[in-house]
């Protein structure tokens, strides 16, 4: 039977107020990702504070304000929670006012299916098209298997919203929709482009040498990532590809270049594949009705075994500190939340696995503190700091003293290797721990 769209658009428009009506108290709510934010129901939920209690929020990657959050310091009304912080995120974190959910990405739709609890989800989607359809745009990554398993549905219109062509799951129709709502959004806070630093340039230069023609990229967000593009777009490299969890910038200077073709990739050949994507206004322009453009759930993008099957995969990804067994933390500094597990791990085990692949978890050798020392990122052992990548998966290891490989490497030649490119100024401390530690050497160079 056919459906009339328009009267059922109608039929399920509510006002905010009217549409949050519908949370009780104790429920699961759930605001999706990135700029799935949605802002007026956010609003509008908050307002509601006195007469609800133990409702428990979940989100992604979200910029701020989170008003549910921000009202309610004692946490008896709202409880958030993050399973991938932003930088605004990561201050509620600091605040107490977010807790953290470990989640590693691919399994990001098993959770929902099998383990989570989604009372009410409420996402931004953009304006419905002819045939019924709201699209996910950047959220793609996240959104649909959040809204199947909902009790309700709420989509929140938002006419800023970039419109992204999907491998599948990149929509929802109208009639799986239990309640619309519309209203003015502001125009995005576009994220800038975080310009390299010397030694996010001299880290790229080290890693140049290792791509190759056809290869198909992850590159994570960052400072670091910026300058391999740059550098990328300067090289005689050709007929790159994209198969990346977050789509930033970076890929966008690939494209400029005429570096970024995706004609060689196994999978998804012509088509440059994500799940999300953060950056500046020119990034979502780029983004929008782009044929060129596979928008996929992250259960796809960040499988490892889908990874595997792309040729020449290489992964690039940061982190805060190494210890020299070569276990990587990438996600706090002590017990300190500032991100999340995210795909680090999905990456390194799928690049590792393709045919001629390679994964880079990449950082600076030193950082400094408040009152400006200078602190090794390479460091004797952890203590407190939560593990990202085990040892037993790390792959390729970057800093700007070099590149080193740990795969298959034993106890004293991970020591060495890692010592060789931490600063200078930490290696000789480095070695007399390593030392202490009964994983050094005699005949190890110095």
């Amino acid at each position: 039977m056919f459906m009339d769209f328009e009267k059922e658009y109608l039929k399920k428009l509510r006002t905010p107020e009217m549409a949050v009506a519908v949370v009780k108290s104790g429920d699961w709510v759930d605001y999706t990702s990135s700029l799935g934010k949605p802002v007026l129901l956010d609003e509008a939920l908050a307002k509601r504070r006195d007469e609800l209690f133990d409702v428990k929020i979940r989100g992604n990657l979200l910029d701020g304000p989170i008003h549910v959050a921000e009202c309610d310091e004692s946490k008896e009304h709202f409880i958030y929670h993050s399973w991938h912080c932003s930088s605004y995120e990561r201050k509620l974190c600091d605040k107490g006012l977010c807790y953290y959910i470990p989640m590693v990405f691919h399994n990001n739709a098993a959770y929902y299916e099998f383990f989570l609890d989604v009372n009410v989800v409420m996402v931004s989607v953009a304006p419905m098209d002819k045939h019924g359809y709201f699209n996910f745009s950047v959220n793609t990554g996240v959104a649909a298997p959040i809204t199947r398993m909902a009790d309700i549905v709420i989509v929140e219109v938002n006419e800023n919203m970039p419109v992204v062509h999907g491998g599948y799951d990149e929509s929802i129709h109208i009639s799986e929709v239990d309640f619309i709502v519309e209203g003015e959004h502001a125009p995005f806070e576009y994220h800038k482009k975080i310009k390299p630093t010397s030694v996010d340039r001299q880290i790229s230069k080290h890693i140049l040498p290792y791509l190759v023609d056809g290869a198909t990229l992850q590159l994570g967000i960052g400072s670091m990532p910026n300058a391999l593009g740059e550098l990328i777009a300067e090289s005689d490299l050709k007929d790159l590809g994209m198969h990346t969890e977050l789509c930033s910038d970076a890929f966008l200077s690939l494209y400029k270049s005429g570096k970024l073709t995706n004609k060689r990739k196994k999978i998804d050949r012509g088509k440059g594949v994500f799940g999300c994507a953060i950056g500046s206004r020119e990034l979502f322009d780029w983004l929008d009705d782009n044929h060129g453009i596979a928008a996929y759930p992250l259960e796809y993008v960040n499988r490892p075994s889908v990874i595997a099957q792309i040729d020449d995969m290489v992964s690039i990804n940061s982190c805060v500190a190494v210890d020299i067994y070569g276990q990587v933390a990438a996600e706090s500094t002590g017990v300190r939340q500032i991100s999340g597990t995210g795909g680090q791990l999905d990456f390194l085990i799928g690049a590792s696995a393709s045919k001629g692949g390679k994964a880079f978890i990449c950082m600076s050798s030193t950082y400094k503190d408040k009152d400006g020392r200078k602190h090794s990122r390479i460091v004797p052992r952890f203590n407190g700091d939560i593990i990202t990548s085990p040892r037993s998966q790390v792959y390729f290891l970057a800093t700007e003293y070099g590149v080193i490989n740990l795969e298959g490497r034993s106890t004293w030649e991970r020591a060495e290797a890692l010592v060789s490119v931490a600063h200078p100024d930490f290696r000789d401390r480095l070695i007399k721990v390593a030392e202490e530690q009964k994983i050094w050497r005699n005949s190890n160079k110095r």
